[in-house]
């Protein structure tokens, strides 16, 4: 009884809506539509996420194949420390101060250490905002003088 009802309303959609029938679209058209979709969001993920990681391991790898002795290094563990030697089998020899020596996998160095500190700028500003507000103050400190 109820496979004849389901039948029934089914019959009863396709003579209310004969048009409704045409508007499905096809099983391939419906295939293309995904394959569009999928291929959109594989892009997406490589714009967003590989290309910018494999520029950072290259700059990063090109950092490591300029490394000189001498030069100060920040190692993956924090470590801050001048290189002192590095042999051909990648391994680096770090002087932490202090006689105090530690020998390194070349690729454990996440950066080179530059020892500027990073609000010299913001501190510039600071002081040329304090400059320009007693500009003023003195100006009408001179003022009062002179009369």
């Amino acid at each position: 009884m109820l496979i004849n009802l389901a039948h029934a309303a089914e019959d009863a959609a396709i003579d209310v809506l004969p048009d409704a029938a045409g508007a499905v679209p096809s099983t391939g058209d419906a295939f293309m539509a995904n394959m569009v979709l999928i291929f959109i969001l594989v892009v997406m993920f490589y714009i967003l996420l590989i290309r910018p990681q494999q520029k950072r391991f290259k700059e990063h790898t090109d950092m490591l194949r300029g490394l000189e002795k001498g030069a100060k290094v920040v190692t993956q563990g924090g470590l801050i420390g001048k290189i002192e030697k590095i042999n051909d089998d990648g391994e680096v020899v770090l002087d932490l101060g202090n006689a105090q020596k530690v020998t390194i996998i070349r690729s454990a160095i996440s950066s080179v250490y530059d020892a500027k500190p990073g609000n010299d700028n913001a501190k510039a500003k600071t002081e040329a905002k304090a400059k320009a507000a007693d500009k003023p103050a003195k100006a009408a400190k001179n003022k009062s003088t002179k009369k």
